[in-house]
């Protein structure tokens, strides 16, 4: 149990590394010059789109990493 928790955790983390590297990509192409129906650059899209990844990476991360210890807590308890 701990190990599919971990590898969970590893897969998150690097979920959100990818994300993190995703948008910065996208923040170096940014072409202010076309923008999308609602005036947004496709690339500020794109940017906003990974941040986001990133943070549901992240907070998927924590939670598990809370579930883990506390099935650790009730173990040793």
């Amino acid at each position: 149990m701990k190990l599919f928790f971990g590898i969970l955790i590893i897969v998150c983390a690097l979920g959100a590394v990818v994300s993190i590297v995703r948008g910065v990509i996208a923040m170096l192409q940014q072409d202010h010059s076309r923008l999308n129906s609602e005036g947004v650059s496709e690339s500020s899209a794109k940017q906003n789109q990974m941040m986001w990844r990133r943070i549901q990476f992240q907070a998927g991360a924590i939670i598990l990493v809370v579930v883990l210890l506390l099935l650790a807590r009730s173990q040793t308890g």
